[in-house]
């Protein structure tokens, strides 16, 4: 039986690899072209054995129906920082559907809210992989929620666990009232979206500036042709800590006429 578990999850874990390296690197994308990325960071997981035995035992699935009727034993979750951001993301994987996945459903726990003032988007795809043992076609489930709704899900899932889902009914009615705040906080930071936005996209280029710069003044040395490096380097912490985006592309652009 462990040789079994080990061999029916390889699969779960290749996929759940793949598809938070597809993933991160429309967030990196994002990143390199300096825009503001709907995708704040992304993690995955592969259900645990218990846990995939306690699912099909609450949903009476027998043993041998366990890989078409569990969908989420491979599963990622997409982290937002902004509630407007989930609908992007969800854009972006209707985008690659008949691609690299397909979608087999989607439910919105956002506008349908559960009745433990659980919010988040889930969407079940199915996934091809290629294994030493051939090509396979899995479910997963990608989970889309912004960081305070995210907080509070880990949350209600320990107290879960702690009261074996059994929670007393004041630490219910205390928990709808935490998930009330947090998606009030995220109400609060859409109306500031655009300065929110804003405020990333400016220091997204002024890193790349500031990288650039770097690169340019490590050529000027190697090169021999600055004498004065010291000077040169006392501007750059000056403009690194004070200067503005346009003061930093100004003083990008004296380097690159003195390559």
């Amino acid at each position: 039986m462990i040789f079994y578990w080990e061999k029916i999850l390889i699969p779960y874990e290749q996929a759940v690899e793949e598809l938070k390296v597809k993933f991160k690197g429309i967030r990196n994308e994002y990143r390199r072209l300096d825009e503001y990325s709907p995708i704040e960071f992304v993690t995955g997981r592969v259900k645990a054995v218990s846990s995939i035995l306690d699912k099909a035992r609450r949903r009476n699935v027998p043993l041998e129906r366990i890989e078409e009727e569990i969908e989420d034993i491979a599963g990622i979750r997409i982290m937002c920082q902004l509630v407007d951001d989930i609908e992007k993301v969800v854009e972006l994987i209707r985008s690659r559907d008949g691609k690299d996945l397909k979608i087999v459903e989607e439910r919105d726990y956002i506008t349908n809210i559960k009745e433990s003032g659980y919010r988040s988007y889930h969407i079940i795809i199915k996934y091809k992989i290629h294994t030493v043992f051939g090509e396979k076609e899995i479910l997963a489930e990608i989970q889309i929620r912004t960081l305070a709704m995210n907080f509070w899900a880990t949350i209600e899932h320990s107290l879960n666990y702690k009261f074996a889902k059994k929670i007393p009914e004041d630490i219910k009615q205390r928990l709808k009232n935490a998930a009330e705040a947090a998606f009030l906080l995220d109400k609060e930071m859409s109306a500031i979206k655009d300065e929110i936005t804003d405020a990333q996209e400016i220091f997204q280029l002024k890193s790349s500036l500031i990288v650039d710069i770097l690169r340019k003044i490590q050529n000027l040395y190697f090169t021999g042709k600055i004498k004065e490096i010291e000077g040169i380097q006392e501007r750059f912490l000056v403009l690194q800590e004070h200067g503005d985006v346009s003061d930093l592309r100004q003083f990008s652009k004296e380097l690159e006429d003195m390559l």
